[in-house]
């Protein structure tokens, strides 16, 4: 810590941990070698002549962080220097701080910004932190997923980061896990298998529609805020679900995996691109309004062996002493012992949605989140289990996603803390789901598919897996502790901040 004496008599401490860097002041041309100017008082600068200023993280409202600067003046040149060196002696040895970072910026995101997100707010940051970039503007669907699968040379950085939404964080996430269980001769077609943690850190600069990851891990989507957790070298693990049908990999779950409503209004949306981010406003009234439900059985592992429940107030907030605990616990789900052996448990009926959420799902929509008390780290998923009930008990369900009210305190809501958890549908078939569904649409008429009035009820619904369709019904998900780290630490508690304007301060 570095203690700052105002020349007002004031003062206050810089944490080393959060300083980004230092350099030389001019204090004749009146400018810092960055080339902003900075206005002298003419004694001021005749009686400290050298000067260094000191680029830091400085914390504002709503989780926002910001880099300020405060400059140091003193009057002897030696004294400037051993102090610039000083400070970069001590941030040189700050081993958790990237150096070199792969970074994959998607063009086509949300908005479209990603690129001038990064060279106008983020760019600007890592050069100041002296961290050098290899920049790639992905060309296509999965361009950073193939590449990172295949071609990265991976031992070159210290980091992967992102710029663009979930989606975006996904295809990094796919990749990055994909390489390093095949570096590691693990077969990801396995349900049983237990996969190996990567080693290099993945990086969010938010440029999406939701940006629920963000919202999650640093408590706001501000590109500012994400890069400047880059550079400090902050980490926080996260639990991701493996998605298998058959004893085949699907796919990788971070955040949400819902079937019935949430997989329904997914695919609806994917049918209405043309209508840009107010197709999934249309989608979800539309899905609202069939009211559709879907038979099967849900058999899951419940996590019995951890601190905290779905329905506690805890929240999951940075240094989480639940997560610190419940990651530490062996992970035994992941065996190939008999269901009855191991204490599963088997609800069957008909069910409007099943969620499973590895984390809050917090975003500007639903400030709570579809489970409020999730967490990022346990080794855990949160199973919601909605049946089949009237339009308006549905309505105050998703209605509690926008207040703070208990959402599960409702009778035909269930919800379990679990470590693993299948899907059978009730008529289990075993071809393609997604083929018979096309065929059962055939039995229904025009009117029926386009019309929500209609009371027809299709047999099977789709799951939707991060804002990405699965091709079954019947699946299998596993729950993989601690699997990835992201440059995050996750949401801090709010105390009150001072404002600190750029003061001027001597040694």
């Amino acid at each position: 810590t570095i203690d700052l004496v105002c020349l007002t008599g004031t003062s206050h401490s810089v944490s080393v941990s959060e300083i980004l860097a230092v350099r030389e002041l001019d204090v004749g041309g009146g400018t810092n070698d960055d080339g902003r100017w900075q206005k002298m008082p003419q004694k001021l600068t005749e009686a400290y002549p050298y000067a260094f200023t000191v680029s830091y993280v400085e914390r504002a409202r709503q989780h926002r962080w910001r880099c300020s600067d405060v400059t140091f003046h003193c009057s002897d040149g030696v004294l400037r220097q051993q102090w610039i060196q000083t400070i970069r002696e001590q941030l040189t040895a700050l081993t958790s701080r990237p150096k070199h970072l792969l970074v994959y910026i998607n063009p086509y995101g949300g908005k479209q910004q990603g690129e001038c997100i990064y060279e106008q707010k983020v760019a600007p940051l890592f050069a100041c932190a002296s961290i050098s970039t290899d920049v790639i503007v992905t060309e296509h669907a999965n361009h950073a997923r193939d590449h990172l699968k295949t071609e990265a040379e991976l031992k070159k950085y210290d980091g992967v980061v992102c710029v663009g939404g979930d989606g975006m964080f996904s295809e990094i996430v796919h990749g990055l896990v994909s390489r390093t269980q095949r570096d590691n001769g693990v077969d990801q077609n396995s349900p049983e298998e237990k996969l190996v943690p990567c080693s290099l850190r993945i990086g969010i600069i938010p440029a999406g529609s939701t940006d629920c990851i963000c919202y999650a891990t640093v408590g706001i989507n501000d590109p500012v805020t994400s890069a400047l957790h880059v550079i400090v070298g902050d980490s926080q693990p996260m639990d991701v679900c493996s998605v298998h049908h058959n004893n085949t990999f699907l796919r990788y779950s971070i955040s949400l995996l819902g079937y019935g409503f949430y997989g329904d209004v997914l695919a609806d949306s994917e049918r209405k691109r043309w209508m840009g981010p107010a197709r999934y406003d249309f989608s979800g009234f539309k899905t609202f309004l069939t009211h559709h439900h879907y038979e099967g059985a849900v058999s899951f592992l419940p996590a019995t062996d951890i601190l905290g429940t779905p329905r506690d107030k805890t929240r999951c907030r940075a240094g989480c002493f639940i997560c610190q605990h419940d990651g530490q616990l062996p992970n035994l789900c992941f065996c190939s012992i008999p269901e009855y052996e191991v204490g599963w448990g088997v609800v069957r009926g008909k069910f409007l949605a099943i969620n499973a959420a590895s984390m809050s799902c917090a975003c500007p929509r639903s400030p709570m989140g579809l489970s409020p008390a999730a967490h990022l780290a346990d080794g855990t998923t949160d199973l919601i289990l909605v049946r089949k009930c009237s339009r308006f008990n549905f309505l105050r369900h998703l209605l509690r996603h926008t207040s703070k009210d208990d959402q599960f305190d409702m009778t035909f809501v269930e919800v379990h803390r679990v470590r693993r958890f299948r899907f059978t549908p009730r008529h289990c078939q075993n071809d393609s789901e997604l083929d018979l569904r096309e065929n059962g649409k055939q039995l229904f008429s025009q009117i029926c598919r386009d019309h929500p009035a209609c009371s027809c009820s299709p047999a099977y619904s789709s799951w939707n897996c991060d804002g990405e369709i699965l091709p079954h019904a019947a699946i299998e998900v596993g729950v993989h502790c601690q699997l990835i780290k992201l440059f995050a630490r996750g949401i801090e508690e709010q105390p009150l901040f001072e404002d600190l304007a750029n003061p001027q301060c001597a040694l």
